[in-house]
Order: C-alpha cells, then sequence, then structure tokens
C-alpha cells in the first residue's frame, strides 16, 4: 500500500543522485510509443516530434561567464542527459545601440535581422552549435521580434513607410519599449521582408522553428497567416506565440502561453487561492481555444526569472516540486525549462547588463530528468493524450488526474497546499500496482487513505 510520499525527501534523494531517475524500466508499455523525437508525422497539424517533447530556454549572455555560443556548446552533453529535446535561444541578433537600455541592451531590440550578435560569437560558430545539437538530437529554435524592431534598425533610413508613425511623423515605440520602434504590417511589403528574413534562418542555419516574441501585437492576419505556411514548406517547424489570444491558433501557430495557468500557479503557492483556481482556468482554455492548440506550461522564463522573482521566489524551496511536475504532466502540456532551474539558480538574471548563472550542483537535473524521459517515453504524457480529473480527496488541498492514451495510463497526485493531506481514491479503474516513479516501487493507490507531505507528489505509471 502507499505509503506516506515526502516532497522534500524524494526530491532531495533524486537530487543528489541516490534515486535512480530512469522512469523505463517501470512502465512496459512505453515500448508503445510510436512517436519519436525524430518524427516527421504530424498529429493535429503539429510536428509529431514536439508532441512528447519540450522545451529548454537558453540565455546565450549570462549561460557561462563568456557568454557565448561556443561556451554554451559544452552544455550539450549535459542537457542531453537531463532529457531536453528542444532548445531555445533567446535573440540572436544584434542589438541596438541607439536609445540601448542598460549597458548592453535588451535582446529583443533588434538591428540586423540577419546577423549575429557579437557578443555571441559569429555565423560559423552559431551554424557550428545548430549542427553539434542536431547531431546530437536536439531541436533548435530561436526567438524572433517581428513586431518592432531596434531604434537604429537600418530601415528607419532606408525604409521609413515600414513603421507606425506618430503626428510628427515619428516612428512610434510602444508602452516603455523606448529602445524599439514600431512596425507598421498595413504596409504589406513589411510582411514580404520579414518571411524573408525569417526563411534565411532555416535555410542557412537549418532551425526547427521560431518563438515569436509579443506575436499577437502583429495584427490579426497581417504576417502569420502568410508566414507560417511559407516557412512550413521549408521543414516540419514549431512556431510558438508569446500570447494568450486563443485566435494566434488560427493563424497557424502550434504553441501558445498559458499566462492565467502560471499566475494561477503562482497564487495557490502563495496561499492565496487553492487548487480549484486550475479547474477555472482550464475550462476557460477548453471553451476559447481550439481543441488542438498546445500550450507551453512553465514555472519561470526570462521575464519571470528577471522581472517577478520566479521561481525562487514565486515557488520557492519544495513549494517548487509539485508546480514543476504539473506543468509536465497537464494537457495540452508541451513544457519548458528556464536556464539555471536545474542548478538550482536562486536569483533574478539581469536583463541589460551581464549578470551570469551559477552552475555546479545541478540539484534539480535527476529531478528533471525522471519527468523529461517519462513524458518522452511514455504516450499518456503527450500533448494531445487524454486528460481526467481524479477525486482524491479535500480539493483545497488535492490535485489529481489522469492522463491516458490508449494502453498507456499515468496518474498524478499533487499536494497544492502547506499542510498535510490525506489522499482516498476510490476509482476502480485505477486499482492495481502501478510503479511510483520517484520512490521507484510498485504499489496500489486506491489500497486505502493514505498522506501525501506539505508540497508532496506522486506520480503511478501503469
Amino acid at each position: 500500500m502507499p505509503g506516506i510520499k515526502t516532497s522534500i525527501a524524494t526530491f532531495l534523494a533524486l537530487s543528489i543522485g541516490i534515486v535512480s531517475c530512469n522512469p523505463v524500466s517501470n512502465n512496459n508499455s512505453q515500448a508503445d510509443s510510436t512517436v519519436a523525437a525524430d518524427s516527421t508525422k504530424t498529429v493535429d497539424g503539429h510536428p509529431g516530434w514536439i508532441m512528447q517533447g519540450n522545451l529548454y530556454e537558453v540565455n546565450v549572455r549570462q549561460y557561462t561567464k563568456e557568454g557565448t555560443f561556443k561556451a554554451f556548446e559544452k552544455h550539450l552533453d549535459r542537457l542531453k542527459e537531463m532529457g531536453v529535446q528542444t532548445l531555445w535561444f533567446m535573440p540572436i541578433n544584434p542589438i541596438s545601440k541607439v536609445d540601448r537600455k542598460g549597458k548592453l541592451g535588451s535582446y529583443y531590440a533588434v538591428s540586423d535581422y540577419k546577423g549575429i550578435n557579437p557578443e555571441f560569437g559569429n555565423m560559423a560558430d552559431w551554424k557550428h552549435l545548430v549542427n553539434a545539437a542536431h547531431e546530437k538530437g536536439f531541436k533548435v529554435i530561436i526567438d524572433w521580434v517581428a513586431n518592432h524592431t531596434g531604434a537604429d534598425h537600418p530601415w528607419l533610413a532606408s525604409q521609413p513607410d515600414f513603421y507606425v508613425k506618430d503626428s510628427t511623423g515619428k516612428a512610434v515605440s510602444q508602452f516603455d519599449w523606448t529602445d524599439t520602434r514600431k512596425l507598421d504590417y498595413n504596409n504589406p511589403v513589411v510582411a514580404d521582408s520579414m518571411i524573408a528574413a525569417m526563411k534565411f534562418w532555416i535555410d542557412s542555419t537549418d532551425i526547427d522553428g521560431y518563438r515569436c516574441d509579443m506575436a499577437f501585437l502583429v495584427g490579426k492576419g497581417l504576417l502569420w497567416p502568410r508566414c507560417i505556411p511559407a516557412l512550413k514548406q521549408l521543414k516540419s517547424i514549431i512556431m510558438v506565440a508569446e500570447t494568450e489570444d486563443s485566435w494566434m491558433h488560427e493563424e497557424g501557430f502550434d504553441i501558445s502561453y498559458p499566462w492565467k495557468f502560471f499566475h494561477a500557479m503562482v497564487d495557490i503557492a502563495a496561499g492565496k487561492k487553492s487548487p480549484l483556481a486550475l479547474d477555472s482556468v482550464n475550462a476557460l482554455i477548453d471553451s476559447t481555444f481550439p481543441s488542438d492548440a498546445l500550450m507551453m506550461y512553465f514555472t519561470s522564463n526570462h521575464d519571470e526569472n528577471s522581472w517577478n522573482k520566479a521561481d525562487y521566489g514565486t515557488m520557492p524551496g519544495p513549494i517548487h516540486a509539485p508546480f514543476a511536475v504539473l506543468t509536465q504532466t497537464m494537457k495540452r502540456s508541451v513544457p519548458m525549462i528556464y536556464s539555471g532551474q536545474e542548478e538550482p539558480h536562486l536569483d533574478s538574471i539581469r536583463f541589460f547588463y551581464k549578470d551570469p548563472i551559477t552552475f555546479g550542483k545541478f540539484k534539480r537535473a535527476a529531478f528533471y530528468k525522471t519527468l523529461l524521459e517519462l513524458r518522452k517515453n511514455n504516450k499518456a504524457l503527450a500533448a494531445d493524450a487524454n486528460f481526467r480529473k481524479v477525486t482524491a480527496g479535500n480539493p483545497n488541498q488535492l490535485y489529481a488526474f489522469v492522463r491516458e492514451y490508449e494502453a498507456n495510463k499515468i496518474l498524478v497526485v499533487l499536494n497544492l497546499s502547506a499542510q498535510e493531506a490525506v489522499v482516498k481514491i476510490d476509482d476502480s479503474s485505477l486499482k492495481g500496482t502501478p510503479s511510483n516513479i520517484f520512490l521507484m516501487n510498485k504499489e496500489d493507490p486506491t489500497a486505502m487513505p493514505w498522506k501525501l507531505e506539505p508540497w508532496g507528489y506522486a506520480v503511478y505509471v501503469y
């Protein structure tokens, strides 16, 4: 029968390598998985390789003391061992100097769409990194800023009609982005130029897709319905939109941001909301997004870390683990891990200045590896696998659900509270002796009531 599930003890054991992290040996059904990482199969219009894949956001500037492609390349084997599939590189383009913020500027103030930021190296270094990553089985996508350029982009002089102007004829900056200028996609030539620039990186460096910054601000129907099909004719790529607007999927994007879900997790971690808030968000997503829309679930990213103290401040210590499990196992999910979370790097990373991540202990690496390998090898965690809530006890503490795809089934039980919870599952379909992937044993989670420690978690593979 199940014993007490210990979020802290189990997490520490995994962190220092006491517990083996190969869930494959615990799941006889995993051999049934047919969507391999290098598959060219299409699932619901998406590249098959992403359905059981994941994203890892790379902040090149801060990843190493050198802040270069060559220095990052030394981490590929470690990330491969952890189970990372797709590397998402924050913008690699040169940064404008006019109105630059801070000493180094924002990655999102691009001065040349076909150039390489000299901080990071040169085009040969980038191509070498992409080739090395591909040889090791990674996919590679890059961040793309289509909504605006930097304040000294050559188009401002050569193509002034590419920009939105104010009443004085001056190119507009949106929000507090004073180092950028807003592009005007009512001019169709802007879209032509942007599509050509995006094709360049696929044709010339063989990348596997784009994460598109503030993609919704471009405007409905002005770029993406032309751009995305043109890019997907070149290669089986993924397109990730920084948006929570459902219409962006109609424009052709594969993946968007579940911001409301993320903020609900932050509020639950702070004790401001109960796990029931997740049901409300899921209901909203299901009612407003296409059924085949994929979501990039995360506990931190470059914005949330730099400005809002994620995850070290929003989900600190043992609180992080159950939410990380949730992002890896939720329906529609293509989970993402940000640079340094595997350490963990318990500090904000400055945006406009050099501020290297401290690596060396990798305390969460084994924990993440268990989740990433399970997702890769078990179709029950594919983005399109079935999702069913399970009653497990007090809904103000416990959040439990089943993911299922044909013969593959996984039960997830999370205590999203600061108090010990009693778990009682009365569901005949969940009887048996599945493998508890973190405790590395077999047990029946329905046999009798059992206890789950504050911020505890249990994942069963049937």
